[in-house]
C-alpha cells in the first residue's frame, strides 16, 4: 500500500494549520458585538480582546467590559491573554504593557473612560490634555 500521497497531505495539512494567527483577530466595526454587554463594536481604539488559553477570542467595545468579563469568567480568563488598541496607532498592544489614562474629557463606549498606550509619555501628555488620570 502507498502510504505517500495520504502523508503528504496531512503534513500539508499540519503545516497550514500551524501557520494560522494565534494572536488577537481583527474586528469587523458596526458588526462584532461585545461579549460582555453585546453592544455592536464601532469604535477600535476602546476595542479589546481575551484569547483563552484554547485559543477563543472574546471581544469586547470598552477596556471595562473586558475587566467585567474576566471577574464574572475566571475559568476563560485564567492563563488568558489580553489586548487593548494602542490609542494612538490603533494597534494591538498586550494589556500587561500598556499604560492606561482614565476619566477627564474621555468618552468611550460603556463608560469606562479609558485609553491604552503603548508609550508612557505619550500617555502622560494625552492625561495632561484631556483632564485625566494615570493608571498604570
Amino acid at each position: 500500500m502507498n502510504f505517500t500521497k495520504p502523508l503528504i497531505l496531512a503534513v500539508s495539512v499540519l503545516a497550514i494549520m500551524s501557520c494560522q494567527k494565534s494572536g488577537p483577530q481583527d474586528f469587523a466595526l458596526g458588526k462584532d458585538q461585545c461579549d460582555n454587554c453585546r453592544m455592536t463594536i464601532t469604535e477600535q481604539k476602546y476595542a479589546t480582546q481575551l484569547i483563552t488559553q484554547k485559543g477563543r477570542a472574546y471581544k469586547f467595545d470598552d477596556i471595562m467590559c473586558m475587566n467585567m468579563y474576566e471577574s464574572s469568567n475566571p475559568d476563560k480568563a485564567t492563563n488568558a491573554k489580553t489586548y487593548v488598541i494602542d490609542y494612538p496607532s490603533g494597534k494591538f498592544l498586550e494589556k500587561a504593557k500598556a499604560t492606561f489614562i482614565k476619566g477627564g474629557s474621555i468618552k468611550s463606549p460603556m463608560g469606562g473612560n479609558t485609553q491604552a498606550y503603548q508609550d508612557k509619555a505619550a500617555a502622560q501628555k494625552a492625561a495632561a490634555t484631556l483632564g485625566a488620570s494615570l493608571t498604570k
